[in-house]
């Protein structure tokens, strides 16, 4: 862990933000991964996850700037620190409900949209039929729609259309980074494809 990102988990922990581990901290609870429990999908979920991410992204709004180092830049305009990879398989879970946040290593200072437009193509969520992970939904607009809800004065539009973006330039990082992480890069681009023919 840098020490930006220690930084960064002291600063929102002195802010109240729950469920942020300590640098170096365990946190006792489950994490899902693919396949998904169907309790992931549950409206509950989707409403907590909104609202936790947006006491982080407002806890953030007065860390200091200067002299820090993050993995991934600067993303204009950097309206707050995102935490870069917002999705169920970094929450912790207790009973079904959210009581933690891991895996801060990606985050940096970006559009409060980019953090929500993943969690959308996640949790959501918005992919491209056939996705072996993301299970096709006909209520997602109105899921969409609930999660900005719920997060506050976020605008499903703009964050939808963010969602492409987003994936392709994951597309191209994972590609970047090679090995195992390169057979994702083509799911990515279809999801994108997908999303923005919507």
């Amino acid at each position: 862990m840098t020490e930006t990102v220690a930084a960064l988990l002291r600063h929102v922990r002195s802010r109240g933000v729950p469920g942020v581990p300590a640098p170096g901290e365990w946190l006792p609870g489950d994490v899902p991964a693919y396949p998904m429990p169907g309790w992931v999908w549950e409206a509950g979920v989707l409403d907590e996850a909104a609202r936790w991410l947006r006491r982080f992204h407002d806890a953030t709004l007065d860390f200091p700037r200067a002299g820090r180092e993050w993995m991934l830049g600067v993303r204009k305009p950097a309206e707050v620190i995102c935490h870069g990879d917002f999705a169920p398989y970094n929450m912790v879970f207790s009973d079904g409900r959210l009581v933690g946040v891991i895996d801060y290593e990606t985050a940096g200072p970006a559009p409060r949209a980019w953090d929500l437009a993943y969690l959308a193509y996640r949790l959501v969520p918005l992919a491209a039929p056939g996705n072996p992970d993301l299970p096709a939904r006909r209520d997602a607009d109105d899921r969409l729609a609930r999660l900005c809800e719920a997060y506050g004065g976020a605008d499903p539009g703009e964050v939808r259309a963010l969602i492409p973006q987003r994936l392709d330039e994951l597309a191209t990082w994972t590609t970047a980074r090679g090995g195992e992480f390169v057979r994702h890069a083509a799911q990515y681009r279809a999801d994108a494809s997908y999303v923005r023919g919507r």
